[in-house]
């Protein structure tokens, strides 16, 4: 028996390989003499003296880098044989993680693991991380490709990646600024983003049902927004005391992680939320109908003459548990929360609008214990 016949296609492999090169190069841009190797080398490198120019007028570089993967909602893409957007899922949940101190990311890398490689189908993936990365302003330096039969299925893949990007140490943001009486902005999500798919695949069966007149399912790969080039643009304009990335735990979970922790590892803040200062999605209208519907058939009869994103949208206007589960699992429509002086929140949304991304002001800070609460 030889590596092919025991099911690990070296030839695709090489074929994926030279896909990855082609995507990668597209990402170099003003970086391009910083990355002094190819896609294919045993290890990316870029460039010390590069890096340094890239910290150029800072006082004290600091590199800050973070790590993250898709999760389930790869499974929807693959129902969907839609391949091509989940990579940039994959770079935004690694740059804007960094991008909440401030950070510029530099370069990306990714894992790549399946059971049967299919070259087409791995390209299509990395050539949604190598637009993230372009959209970001970093580049794509390299990754891994590893084929695993039996122990992945046939037609399965994970994708997984990490961001490495630079601060200055005394603009790095830390929650240190934030002080009672900030205003917190929200920036609007373009969807789930990649969390809370575990539920969605559980509450959703059906993935082309109807929704707007598209399938649901092709809603529900709409990719994760990337916030670094407009955020970036606004800490030029305007000092950001704080600033949380709305991933898994939603509301209840990463809007507090901005609040600095004082002796005692607790927080002197809260986030205080207020209600309807934003529409949430309406596709986060159809999840808590189907929340609703799977946790509790009686409440189909209730429901059954509205449509669901209707249903749904009442769902959480009438039921606080519910509410609050959602608002614990899913970014409900805000994607990026940044705390600032109030006295620049018109400023702000104004900025955040103009690039393309909407915001409002959908809170303040108020003395407390680290904790979240709506009014």
């Amino acid at each position: 028996m030889n590596y092919r016949e025991a099911g690990v296609n070296i030839e695709e492999g090489y074929r994926a390989v030279e896909k990855y090169r082609e995507l990668a190069g597209r990402t170099l841009g003003s970086l391009e003499n910083a990355v002094l190797n190819g896609i294919g080398s045993f290890a990316g490198m870029f460039s010390i003296k590069d890096l340094i120019s890239a910290g150029a007028g800072m006082e004290d570089p600091v590199l800050v880098s973070g790590t993250d993967g898709v999760g389930t909602k790869l499974d929807i893409a693959f129902k969907m044989k839609k391949y091509d957007t989940v990579g940039i899922d994959c770079v935004a949940m690694c740059v804007n993680d960094i991008l909440c101190h401030g950070a510029r990311p530099l370069f990306f890398l990714d894992y790549l693991a399946c059971g049967k490689l299919d070259a087409q189908t791995a390209a299509a993936l990395v050539k949604g991380a190598a637009s993230g990365c372009r959209e970001s302003g970093c580049v794509l330096l390299g990754g891994e490709t590893a084929e695993m039969p039996g122990f992945y299925d046939n037609g399965k893949y994970d994708i997984a990646g990490f961001a490495v990007g630079i601060a200055d140490r005394k603009n790095i943001v830390g929650g240190l600024s934030i002080r009672e009486g900030d205003a917190l902005i929200g920036i609007a999500s373009s969807g789930p983003h990649s969390n809370g798919y575990s539920l969605i695949r559980k509450v959703i069966p059906d993935l082309y049902a109807d929704f707007g007149g598209m399938p649901i399912g092709q809603a529900l790969l709409e990719p994760t927004r990337l916030y670094v080039k407009p955020v970036l643009a606004l800490m030029e304009q305007i000092p950001l005391h704080g600033m949380a990335h709305i991933t898994g735990g939603g509301f209840y979970e990463n809007i507090p992680r901005m609040f600095p922790k004082n002796e005692n590892h607790g927080a002197d803040f809260d986030a205080v939320i207020k209600n309807g200062s934003w529409t949430i999605p309406s596709v986060f209208n159809r999840i808590a109908w189907g929340t609703a519907e799977a946790g509790s058939g009686a409440r189909r009869s209730e429901t059954e003459e509205a449509d669901p994103e209707s249903a749904g949208q009442a769902l959480l206007e009438t039921d606080a548990a519910l509410r609050g589960l959602m608002f614990n699992t899913f970014n409900m429509g805000i994607g990026f929360v940044i705390a600032l002086d109030p006295n620049d929140t018109a400023k702000a949304v104004e900025e955040l609008d103009n690039r393309g991304f909407p915001a409002w002001e959908i809170g303040r800070v108020e003395k407390g214990a680290g904790k979240l609460r709506f009014m």
